[in-house]
């Protein structure tokens, strides 16, 4: 890493990538990586990407409807639009970039998934997250402007005329400056017990935001996969994609009966906070928390050859999904709220910018619809570069670096901040608010806070995430009280 750059970019999921590769070639851009470059939720995402390519049979109309009618009516349309007559061109540039969306007879499959009235998913087998962020790797790793830094978090950042970055990478801590800023680090889900999300996700990106002053949006609007896989043994669920109800699967209860027809016309294709919030209805019912997606009634090399990774994923935990049900239990998935921004990216602090899931647009309201999360990390990224590399044009003068403090005579960390701060997210919001666990909560994760941001604790990857979690969790239920 050099010490100075135009461009800090926190995240390396699709939104820090693209929004890398929409920069200006003359500008010097820092990409920070919290692991490694494949890591990240965007790796992780398993339908597709939603965008109207096929507008024989399908509108960008009916792509906003669609998005209006999953987020509740709450949505930015300004933002949905945007979102729907913009993301068409930029998966285009993706397969210019070389994504291999699967075909049939040599054209685009479309398939279908919950809240979507047509056909627009584009993917890549089941695992199109995966397929794109390699392919954008390759891009990013050919620009000779963009430098990238694995194995790094940053610990802190300073505004002044400029950005300072307190970042501990291999053991030490280094610090660059930028004039620009753009956070991109993902969502949050380890604050709860189980998530689909990558052990990466802290909500460092808006916990830094946070502490700069920056406007932080509706960060209570928590999304729950209806479908996780139902295994305790592990915090990481793995996600039994929506993309398995578009192919036909079904919803089954404890009696293996098909139970969506008491909540929702739209059936096991309804929106994810519709079904989730039907299980948890069908759970009190009948007394039991099994439940299991079915698709045995389809033809068993189409559904392995549709869906590889979850075939394979299941298999080794002994279920053939060919054969029998999956067991599935809504889990923790996404976040539609995060540091409040433009339709440019801008956040309420001048020169920095965030997009993708750490950022709140406004797109997806109450409820996000799904395959809508990569097309918004595209569209918004590549809208916050156009916007810096606009303001480049009139930046300049020399840039400054901010002092630290010392990480001396400092002292360890205790054990068990986040395994509490994840049974208090548990025990509050999960689906459905407990109120009465709520305001018992937030007064502990408030004394947790306290400690952490007043005690002299060492000030390393430990450290960060579990101050990230504990002032998102304390975020969350302040806003639900």
């Amino acid at each position: 890493m050099k010490k100075d750059y135009d461009v800090v970019i926190v995240g390396s999921g699709v939104a820090g990538l693209y929004g890398a590769l929409n920069l200006d070639p003359a500008l010097r851009v820092l990409l920070l990586c919290k692991r490694s470059l494949v890591l990240s939720n965007s790796a992780l995402a398993q339908g597709g990407v939603a965008a109207v390519i096929d507008t024989q049979h399908d509108s960008v109309d009916s792509h906003f409807n669609d998005t209006l009618i999953a987020g509740g009516f709450k949505n930015n349309k300004d933002s949905v639009d945007i979102l729907v007559n913009q993301g068409p061109q930029e998966v285009r540039k993706l397969i210019e970039y070389g994504v291999d969306f699967d075909k049939v007879d040599g054209a685009i499959h479309f398939t279908l998934e919950g809240g979507h009235s047509k056909p627009r998913i584009l993917h890549h087998k089941d695992f199109t997250g995966r397929a794109i962020v390699e392919t954008l790797i390759e891009t990013v790793k050919s620009r000779p402007n963009i430098d990238v830094a694995e194995n790094s978090i940053v610990c802190g950042i300073k505004k002044g005329t400029n950005f300072s970055f307190d970042i501990y990478i291999d053991g030490e801590h280094q610090v660059v400056s930028s004039y620009y800023c753009l956070l991109a680090t993902g969502g949050i889900g380890r604050v709860y017990e189980y998530t689909t999300n990558s052990k990466i996700a802290t909500g460092d990106g808006i916990a830094l935001a946070y502490r700069l002053g920056a406007k932080i949006r509706n960060l209570h609007l928590v999304q729950f996969h209806p479908t996780g896989f139902a295994n305790k043994l592990t915090r990481e669920t793995f996600l039994i994609s929506e993309s398995v109800r578009g192919e036909g699967a079904y919803l089954l209860n404890c009696h293996r009966e098909r139970f969506m027809q008491k909540y929702d016309e739209r059936l096991e294709l309804a929106p994810r906070d519709v079904v989730s919030h039907a299980i948890m209805e069908e759970e009190k019912a009948t007394g039991s928390s099994e439940f299991y997606l079915d698709i045995t009634h389809k033809d068993p090399e189409a559904v392995k050859n549709r869906f590889p990774m979850i075939y394979e994923n299941v298999l080794k935990q002994g279920v053939d999904m060919t054969k029998e049900p999956i067991p599935v239990y809504p889990c923790q998935h996404y976040l539609m709220g995060g540091i409040d921004v433009s339709t440019e990216g801008k956040t309420s602090i001048d020169g920095l910018y965030a997009a993708g899931e750490c950022s709140h647009t406004g797109v997806h309201g109450n409820n996000r619809l799904a395959s809508n999360s990569l097309l918004e990390a595209l569209v918004f990224s590549h809208r916050a570069a156009d916007e810096i590399n606009r303001l480049m044009k009139s930046t300049g003068g020399p840039i400054k670096s901010a002092v630290f403090p010392e990480d001396e005579n400092t002292l360890p960390l205790p054990s068990g901040i986040r395994t509490e701060t994840r049974a208090i997210m548990q025990r509050a919001y999960f689906v459905v608010p407990n109120q009465q666990e709520i305001v018992k909560g937030y007064e502990r994760i408030a004394e947790l806070k306290k400690m952490l941001e007043q005690t002299p604790y060492r000030v390393d990857r430990n450290y960060v995430e579990a101050l990230s979690l504990v002032t998102v969790a304390y975020i969350i239920l302040k806003e639900l009280l």
